[in-house]
């Protein structure tokens, strides 16, 4: 019942509307938003990096309805590269396919996505594509592979524990090095594609963790760069201290450096464990959404699970 209201405020053009103009809302949102404009982003990306943390970038918009928004939404992302190389500053890019047009025409996606990642390979730029609800996740894998065969090397990708397949998904893409960003998956998914209890997506999650760090391994563990622009091959998205713990026990028992294990976190989230792992020696990286579409964004994050909605009130407290 919860995660049907949210999902109907997520699109209820009233709520927005009331949302966007009350203080209080962009005051809890804005915690875990940079702002509006890229400006914003950018500031947020040096206060980052001056922490000595890096960034991602995420300019907000999931899914367009027409051809004509997912052209303006690669126009976006564009500028949002050509700012990451004028500025200078230690972050790359993330971007959702559904985005620029996925859902609408993959022949068109694939024009984008090719136009974002050739701008972004002339900056020295890696470009990681969000992975997203089961229905996309072979259509997403497809495209990824034809950049990389195309030459367009500079794309990572996102792989979610909780789905039955991602241990396949893993073994292949480790098969070339492929730069992986690990997270649990926070779409709802059937039992029959998805582990539906979360000691098992836990285990999976330990179980590919391993995987990437003997990938790394096997590849000469390819440190994060010191620019900010390519994360090593395995980035753990995750802000389960236990997890954290396992990965950083497992890498040291087959003596992967520091250096080539990257741990990503959401802007706004256990801003303690971001900078204690950055004090360690481990590259740290925080995935910056920002945008005019931070209401639907943070609504259908806390829809995707209504527990959520507690994990972002009460982090809201913690420094």
């Amino acid at each position: 019942m919860l995660r049907a209201w949210l999902i109907y405020l997520s699109k209820a053009d009233w709520a927005q509307r009331l949302m966007s103009h009350w203080a209080p809302a962009w005051r809890v949102a804005s915690r875990f938003v940079a702002g509006d404009r890229l400006e914003d982003a950018i500031r947020v990306t040096r206060e980052l990096n001056n922490q000595g943390i890096f960034v991602t970038l995420d300019h907000l918009g999931e899914s367009t309805t027409n051809l004509e928004e997912a052209t303006q939404a690669t126009e976006d992302i564009l500028k949002m590269l050509d700012a990451l190389n004028e500025s200078q500053v230690k972050a790359n890019a993330s971007i959702k396919l559904t985005q620029i047009g996925l859902a609408l025409d993959k022949t068109a996606c694939e024009a984008n996505l090719r136009r974002i990642l050739s701008r972004a390979k002339e900056y020295g730029i890696m470009v990681r594509i969000d992975m997203e609800d089961s229905p996309w996740v072979d259509a997403t894998l497809e495209l990824y592979d034809k950049m990389r065969a195309e030459g367009l090397d500079n794309v990572g990708v996102v792989i979610q524990s909780y789905l039955y397949r991602s241990e396949d998904d893993v073994r292949r893409l480790m098969q070339h090095g492929a730069r992986v960003r690990l997270v649990k998956g926070a779409y709802k998914e059937p039992p029959e594609i998805a582990y539906p209890k979360k000691q098992d997506v836990d285990a999976a999650y330990d179980r590919l963790t391993r995987l990437l760090i003997d990938g790394a391994k096997a590849a000469g563990a390819p440190p994060a760069s010191a620019d900010g622009k390519w994360p090593p091959i395995p980035a753990l998205g995750t802000h389960d201290e236990a997890r954290i713990a396992y990965a950083k026990e497992y890498a040291a028992s087959v003596a992967l450096p520091k250096e080539a294990l990257e741990f990503q976190m959401l802007y706004g989230i256990r801003r303690d464990l971001q900078r204690q792992l950055a004090s360690e020696g481990y590259p740290v990286r925080v995935y910056v959404p920002y945008g005019t579409e931070w209401y639907p964004y943070f609504m259908r994050r806390l829809a995707e699970r209504p527990a959520n909605l507690w994990f972002f009130v009460s982090n809201f407290f913690k420094k």
